[in-house]
């Protein structure tokens, strides 16, 4: 939390809100959970002998602290109003459930609301819808920095800067500006530092929610009482009980944006006839299998999001949604898209694809679409994937010299001069994933201009000769690279250990030998190493002083490799090892004479993947929000002996999630 104030010293009211004035900031630490339950109990239960909670209420008591997230007044002004409540479960579950009423009408509490107005006003106006925007998803909602600066952009909430800066780039200044004020929150960052998601801090989003729905800026639905104010709103975010709308009608609603899943696709039919003027329209995860008749219809469309449903065709009616700026097709069942899609000549973003082989087993585990003839008429596209290469599609890629991130998949030898030629041509192009056609087919890219631009490249296809073409020695600004069934012959890392901004590194099938050796001093800056499916692999060389940045490790598939790599003891910064199908030897030896080697680990996650059929309907099943999850094997601590600050279990990694650059 910071505290920002002017010369002056601060109202201890604002102590941890954020308040923005003007000259200089004030780093303040939130409480520990402990710390909070303590100051709580001191308030609420002053009475009592020791400030104990009783039993009876602890459950609810707890819930309200939580919500207080460590803020020191927010605890101290809450407990107080409390400390003159019965202590009846009943009374304290009223409550909490009415605490965004409390802070809109309990003068007690009116500070809170009146700190956060203050915030509000000392805003821009570009800054202070983009906010108001935020308060709209479901409290503890981790907002996605792609993602929600496409929804700004679509709603018109960013300006042009007419400097040659990119409004997906002022819209990331946005997001920073509002977390340099603390009124939004870094929760996770990438391995290089720059910030991925964000989250509102709980009494922030209650105040500000209520501030969006009092002006008609936006809902977030989530029962009947929001029900008979909502068709007042500019913007409707539908978190639960969507059926329960169905006398909403708006035809000032901008923005649609539903998180229940269940609704049938009749009602989402109706509940869209009845918003003409719709520019951002979001069904990601609902069950629906073709696009909504009325859906073309709507004309202001600048966003529409169908990802993770099994849509199977695009109909030619879209030709019609000429301001569409966003299509997002991602896990859906659509194989190819019609000729009318290049007459959206307003995209800036079309991801369309689907995974079949969640194991990675060859490389068609993600699937391409074929797109219609004629893309150079998209000269505004900067994201395309993935998409079919053909030779006119390689040959017209050039003319689209905006694009930043394009995957572009089954690509032929006889591709690859003309593919090259285009790329060239798209001075901005820093995300570049290329795939062979077929495990057999050889991709030769000796002779290639190096793209020095590029600061994400998968490259997957067997390469001429077995190794790395030369073009690999001028990726300087390179911070992720994955290399996939490359068919290399020479230990490759010698060749990569130049790329010192290296922060990813993901090696999957592509190296035939029996060694790798990371020497010391190389890859400086690398957090992030996947090898997987080396069958020859039997020995990892790592030196003292190598990779001295390193967080994560994953080994995956490593059939031959029967002990843990001595080295990985020098890695002191190695929080998180992943560890997929690996040998019995491998693995037994952890619980042996090599566990010293581990131990400065803090998390070790062990997989098996046997449960391939469950894995393959990962892209349409309910457990696709949540990555990897069927098959894993979970090992209790004691089969490692771990001390007990130390922890052992499963969960989710980052690998299919960050592959093809699939984030939103």
């Amino acid at each position: 939390m910071a505290l920002t104030s002017g010369s002056t010293a601060p109202d201890d009211k604002t102590s941890g809100l954020g308040l923005h004035v003007d000259n200089y900031v004030i780093e303040l630490k939130t409480l520990k959970h402990a710390e909070s339950w303590e100051l709580f109990c001191k308030k609420a239960f002053h009475a009592s002998k020791d400030n104990i909670c009783p039993e009876n209420i602890r459950y609810w008591a707890n819930k309200i602290v939580a919500k207080c997230q460590g803020l020191p007044l927010a605890i101290i002004t809450i407990g107080s109003i409390l400390s003159y409540r019965d202590l009846k479960e009943q009374e304290w579950a009223f409550f909490f459930n009415q605490l965004s009423w409390q802070l809109a009408n309990n003068p007690e509490l009116n500070w809170i609301s009146s700190v956060l107005k203050l915030s509000l006003n000392d805003l821009p106006s570009y800054l202070r819808s983009c906010f108001l925007y935020c308060s709209l998803y479901p409290e503890d909602y981790k907002i996605r920095r792609k993602h929600i600066s496409k929804l700004w952009i679509a709603e018109g909430l960013v300006e042009e800067r007419g400097d040659g800066t990119t409004m997906e780039e002022v819209a990331e200044c946005y997001l920073m500006e509002l977390t340099q004020r603390s009124l939004l929150q870094v929760t996770e960052r990438k391995a290089c530092g720059r910030a991925r998601t964000f989250v509102m801090h709980d009494l922030v989003q209650e105040v500000t929610s209520i501030i969006a729905k009092k002006e008609k800026f936006g809902i977030a639905h989530g029962g009947a009482s929001t029900t008979q104010i909502a068709h007042e709103a500019r913007r409707l975010f539908i978190q639960s009980s969507a059926q329960t709308m169905n006398s909403l009608a708006s035809s000032r609603l901008r923005s649609f944006i539903l998180f229940d899943t269940e609704v049938p696709c009749s009602w989402i039919n109706d509940i869209l006839s009845r918003f003409r003027l719709l520019r951002v329209l979001s069904l990601r995860f609902v069950n629906i299998e073709q696009v909504p008749g009325v859906v073309t219809e709507l004309y202001n469309l600048r966003y529409l999001d169908f990802s993770y449903t099994k849509v199977k065709i695009i109909p030619a009616s879209f030709r019609k949604l000429v301001n569409l700026q966003v299509l997002d097709l991602r896990f859906t069942y659509v194989e190819e898209l019609p000729q009318e899609i290049t007459k959206l000549t307003n995209l800036r973003h079309l991801h369309v694809f689907a995974v079949h082989d969640f194991q990675q087993r060859s490389l068609s585990y993600f699937g391409a679409t074929k797109f219609p003839g004629n893309i150079c008429h998209l000269k505004n596209l900067q994201a395309l994937q993935i998409v079919s290469a053909n030779k006119d599609l390689v040959s017209q890629l050039g003319n689209l010299k905006l694009m930043r991130s394009l995957a572009i998949v089954e690509v032929r030898q006889s591709y690859i001069a003309e593919l090259w030629n285009s790329l060239t041509k798209m001075p901005s192009l820093n995300r570049l994933v290329i795939s062979a056609c077929d495990m057999e087919e050889i991709l030769d890219l000796k002779m290639l201009k190096p793209l020095s631009n590029l600061i994400f490249f998968k490259l997957a296809g067997k390469l001429e000769a077995g190794v790395l073409p030369s073009m690999f020695y001028n990726f300087e600004k390179l911070t992720w690279l994955k290399l996939d069934w490359s068919g290399l012959k020479k230990d490759p890392i010698s060749s990569l250990s130049h790329m010192s901004n290296l922060v990813y590194l993901l090696m999957c099938g592509s190296y035939g030998g029996e060694q790798l050796t990371f020497c010391s001093g190389w890859f400086p800056k690398l957090n992030y190493l996947q090898l997987s499916k080396m069958e020859n692999l039997n020995w990892i060389e790592i030196e003292d002083g190598t990779m001295m940045c390193l967080n994560n490790l994953e080994l995956n598939d490593l059939g031959n490799l029967k002990e843990v790599p001595y080295g990985i003891k020098y890695i002191r910064t190695l929080h998180q090892m992943y560890l997929t199908d690996m040998s019995k030897e491998f693995l037994g030896s952890l619980q042996g004479s090599e566990r010293p080697i581990v131990q400065h680990i803090c998390n070790i996650h062990i997989f098996e993947s046997s449960d391939s059929e469950a894995v393959n309907k990962f892209c349409l099943a309910t457990y696709l929000a949540t990555k990897f999850d069927p098959g894993a094997t979970k090992y209790a601590p004691t089969h490692l002996a771990c001390d007990s600050h130390r922890e052992l279990f499963y969960e989710p990694t980052e690998q299919y999630a960050v592959d093809l650059g699939a984030r939103a």
